[in-house]
């Protein structure tokens, strides 16, 4: 997903932090403590044994294991990844948030007759072929625009497209929206919501033998996002952005729109946290990253029949005008 000004974050993506306020007798931070201390000692007391060393083989082999079985390729990039969600779970959860998603902007759902609902299906449309040869042929493709002033856009898993209009001025004409519907897109492709979900496991082991030598379990967690969860959704959203880049320019649009827009995102001085403290890589990095892919984006587009597409394209547009 782009990190935009004001946007409205998946469960896939939103990291929520709650803290419970209440009072704590003396009694009860005592007890607490005794509790921590103990299951900080677990671990010395286990090195202790005699067995320590044979225990730790068995389980890294094990972990090992499982891991390398575990491990596939993302499609279009090549990356190798630990995934353990098939896709029909991913798009199972993927439901319930659509369902979440239209309870809360109710009433601002524009209809299908709308100029920019026609405009953003006729844009999916093109790009749709080259996601389908990506892995995603079974899927039921859905396109809704929310009539709200955020600059937002993604596809849930199940192939549910939302674009808010918030968004549409900084695209500016079609090359832009397809710019971020491909780089929207290319995270279904990936199943980049599977792979967070993977990772929860390795995360809360991190943070737990963190935790048993003696670091606090807030540093510990915040060591993990640090060095582990938040590297690893820049690698998503880098990835997002080089598929979507190759799917616009396969779909016969100017793969410099992508590069365009995020110049556009910096001008704008929407700067987040710096980069290693973000989610995502900055927007001068992003823009930096698709000039460096422009020359493979050009040959992907001279490989397909882009000049038969965009004509169709053109006609089509043509008939829907008169």
């Amino acid at each position: 997903m782009f990190r935009y000004s004001t946007r409205l974050r998946t469960p896939f993506q939103t990291r929520t932090q709650t803290r419970a306020y209440r009072q704590v007798r003396f009694g009860d931070a005592r007890q607490q403590y005794r509790r921590f201390d103990t299951a900080s000692n677990l671990f010395a007391r286990w090195a202790a044994r005699p067995t320590f060393y044979r225990d730790v083989g068995l389980i890294s082999a094990g972990s090992g294991g499982f891991y390398l079985y575990n491990l596939e390729t993302v499609p279009v990039s090549g990356r190798r990844r630990f995934n353990i969600i098939s896709p029909s779970f991913e798009e199972y959860v993927g439901q319930s948030t659509v369902e979440q998603i239209k309870e809360t902007y109710k009433g601002q759902l524009l209809p299908d007759r709308d100029p920019r609902v026609k405009k953003i299906k006729q844009i999916l449309e093109r790009l749709l072929p080259y996601a389908q040869s990506a892995g995603l042929e079974d899927v039921n493709w859905e396109v809704f625009v929310i009539d709200s002033p955020e600059q937002n856009a993604f596809v849930v898993p199940g192939g549910k497209v939302f674009v808010f209009t918030g968004i549409l001025p900084l695209c500016r004409d079609d090359d832009g929206i397809a710019a971020v519907l491909g780089h929207e897109i290319a995270h279904v492709v990936g199943h980049h919501a599977a792979e967070r979900m993977s990772q929860a496991p390795l995360v809360l082991l991190g943070i737990l033998l963190l935790w048993t030598v003696d670091i606090s379990f807030y540093s510990s967690k915040m060591l993990v996002e640090l060095f582990l969860s938040r590297p690893g959704s820049r690698k998503q959203e880098a990835e997002a952005d080089y598929i979507g880049l190759l799917m616009m320019a396969q779909g016969c649009y100017r793969p410099e729109a992508a590069m365009e827009f995020w110049t556009r995102m910096e001008k704008l001085g929407q700067q987040g946290p710096p980069q290693i403290l973000s989610t995502h890589p900055s927007h001068h990095s992003r823009e930096e990253k698709i000039r460096e892919w422009l020359p493979q984006a050009k040959e992907k587009a001279e490989m397909s029949d882009c000049h038969a597409t965009a004509v169709h394209g053109e006609s089509a547009i043509t008939r829907s005008e008169q």
